[in-house]
């Protein structure tokens, strides 16, 4: 087995961007934590933690979107128990391929210009044009066409989608929507917000911090929620902090007020009066190259591999104690969610039966090889995904280098990890983290569509059974289509297209602060409130 630790360059604009997108499949819902009992402070500052740099505050980049919520609003909103609640829209009705949104009477941009159903249309449309290339909007939108009509007098917002598909509340509804100053300079979006928020963007400094100031009377965030409660931070700094020790010891110096800790670090935060709340995740999503010209490509050599390996024992050391194996390539909490792991995943035990049925053999130095070559794999992890991620790769390498596999086991940064993904196409496995996104439809274009440029295809899965059961569950709306989209998923278990590793949380602490957290562990800003 090889082992190297490389340190990249810095990654071409498609893609760090693309790394930020591996961050949301690759690296929940949550809810209201416990309330403090001390009196809340009027006017105050809050400071949130977070691991990575903004470079573009565009919401509809990777980048912006993270912060979006802050300064731009969606026509709906998901509360923690995943249903569907009112944002700039106050109602709203679907079917398999159309929905209409009715606005909020009274809405305006963060410049006053009033938000109407056309600039709300004008906005979405811009977000689905294909020839911005916005990756963020990309994970949100529909995966199919769709078409934006307005109506100012009935303050209805149409949406028509050119094939079914299951959630367009939940994809459509769910974009930041952006006020007609944005859309007239687009790039102005990168440094500044023009949004209908409950915060502005109002300072910037490369590398962090980003501040944003609270507006005045603003009353239309989810469920009508506005940003005047006692307790309400007057401005909010995020500041950029990628070591996860260092988080801790703010949260513990009262240096940061909110941040989410993934890793070890969580036991020392134990005991001290941090307000705290678990978002699930799926811990160690692996991948595997099925490039015609890498040796996974061969779904018996795929499924012999991860037949081989123990799931207990690799969860255990993705969660650092006691893990159980992932049931599902989403978090417990997504819509959909179902264990389709159990009797989907090749079984333990089988892999040198397979192997050998599979034309491999040993050589005299006990190395697996077929028509003369041996089973080289390139299995590429980031601590940057995750902390324990490194040594569930290791692990990995050792059961297949018993079998006779030569594992060249390497150690990246976020950007390197992607570059290979999405760029050069230099590795066979890549085992990443992943919060579960909400939605199973999310995932579709990493498992299926040309693996082109600007495709999410990376890992060139070509799985018929789950383009077929994903077809099918496109026609029936929301829930309605769980029983397809349970199946879609199995397909792509017992293919070995994919490998989720445990199930597990990661924890967004606050000090002196009380929040509630949405899908992903995103705090949501209306009901961030500020203790002495």
């Amino acid at each position: 087995m090889h082992r190297r630790t490389v340190s990249s360059p810095r990654a071409r604009p498609v893609v760090a961007a693309a790394a930020a997108v591996v961050s949301a499949v690759l690296a929940g819902c949550g809810g209201d934590v416990s309330s403090t009992r001390t009196p809340v402070v009027v006017g105050g500052t809050v400071t949130i933690a977070t691991a990575s740099e903004t470079p573009s505050f565009n919401p509809y980049s990777q980048f912006g979107l993270s912060l979006a919520p802050y300064a731009y609003d969606s026509l709906v909103d998901v509360a923690r128990d995943g249903r569907v609640v009112s944002g700039l829209a106050e109602r709203w009705q679907a079917g398999a391929t159309a929905a209409s949104f009715t606005l909020r009477k009274g809405v305006t941009c963060s410049d006053g210009t009033a938000l109407t159903a056309s600039r709300v249309a004008r906005s979405l449309r811009y977000a689905g044009d294909p020839r911005n290339r916005f990756i963020g909007a990309r994970t949100t939108l529909p995966g199919v066409p769709f078409t934006v009509s307005a109506d100012d007098a009935e303050r209805t917002v149409s949406v028509r989608t050119a094939s079914p598909y299951s959630f367009i509340v939940r994809t459509i509804g769910l974009l930041p929507v952006v006020c007609p100053a944005g859309l007239t300079d687009p790039g102005a979006l990168d440094k500044r917000s023009e949004g209908t928020g409950p915060y502005v963007l109002s300072g910037y400094a490369s590398g962090g911090p980003y501040l944003f100031t609270r507006r005045k009377g603003y009353a239309w965030g989810p469920r009508g929620a506005g940003n005047a409660a006692p307790g309400q931070p007057e401005r909010i700094v995020v500041t950029v902090v990628p070591q996860e020790s260092t988080v801790a010891n703010l949260l513990l110096t009262g240096g940061v007020n909110i941040a989410m800790v993934t890793g070890p670090d969580r036991a020392r935060l134990t005991g001290h009066g941090l307000a705290t709340d678990q978002v699930p995740t799926v811990v160690g999503l692996t991948f595997f190259n099925e490039r015609s010209d890498r040796p996974l490509s061969d779904p018996v050599l795929r499924q012999a591999l991860v037949g081989a390996l123990d799931r207990k024992g690799l969860a255990n050391v993705a969660i650092g104690g006691d893990g159980t194996p992932a049931r599902a390539l989403t978090a417990p909490d997504s819509l959909c969610y179902s264990d389709v792991a159990t009797g989907n995943l090749p079984s333990h035990g089988s892999a040198v039966r397979a192997l050998r049925a599979a034309g491999w053999t040993k050589n005299a130095r006990g190395r697996l090889v077929k028509q003369g070559r041996p089973l080289r794999l390139r299995l590429l992890s980031s601590a940057d995904f995750g902390s324990t991620l490194p040594s569930v790769a290791e692990l990995m390498a050792v059961t297949w280098q018993a079998l006779g596999v030569d594992v060249d086991l390497v150690g990246e940064s976020r950007n390197a990890v992607v570059q290979a993904m999405y760029g050069s196409g230099d590795f066979d496995v890549v085992v990443g983290s992943s919060p579960g996104p909400p939605l199973p439809a999310q995932l579709v274009p990493y498992f299926s569509g040309p693996p082109s440029s600007g495709g999410l295809n990376f890992a060139h899965v070509t799985n018929p059974a789950y383009d077929r059961f994903v077809a099918q569950a496109l026609r029936s709306p929301g829930s309605a289509s769980c029983a397809d989209w349970n199946r879609a998923a199995a397909a792509l278990l017992r293919s070995a297209d994919a490998l989720p590793i445990a199930d597990g949380t990661s924890t967004v602490y606050g000090y002196r602060t009380t929040f509630s957290v949405a899908p992903g562990g995103r705090i949501v800003p209306t009901t961030i409130r500020l203790h002495s």
